[in-house]
């Protein structure tokens, strides 16, 4: 039920995508997902790893390339670069604000 849910949720976001390399179960899981959600409804991966380095976060080939082409294939990509607003501090953000 929770696959059928994730599936078909109209918007998933996965956020920081890759710290971690993805183990052969979360792999299948993951593939199931993108093919399910292909074409039909829309995901946001945030990243800071360059999507270059994500076949190697996916670790099996075939898998990565089908799983990136689906998240690839039709994306819009935004990269963002600057400092990070954690460096900046909680503080400044509210005194910016006001």
């Amino acid at each position: 039920r929770l696959f059928r849910k994730i599936a078909h949720v109209d918007l998933l976001i996965l956020d920081d995508w890759g710290p971690d390399r993805l183990t052969a179960t979360q792999r299948r899981d993951l593939m199931e997902i993108v093919e399910e959600r292909y074409g039909r409804r829309s995901t946001i991966v945030t990243s800071q790893l360059p999507v270059e380095t994500w076949h190697d976060v996916i670790g099996e080939p075939t898998f990565a390339d089908a799983i990136l082409d689906r998240l690839v294939h039709n994306a819009y990509r935004i990269s963002l670069d600057g400092p990070s607003l954690r460096k900046t501090g909680i503080d400044n953000r509210a005194e910016a604000s006001q």
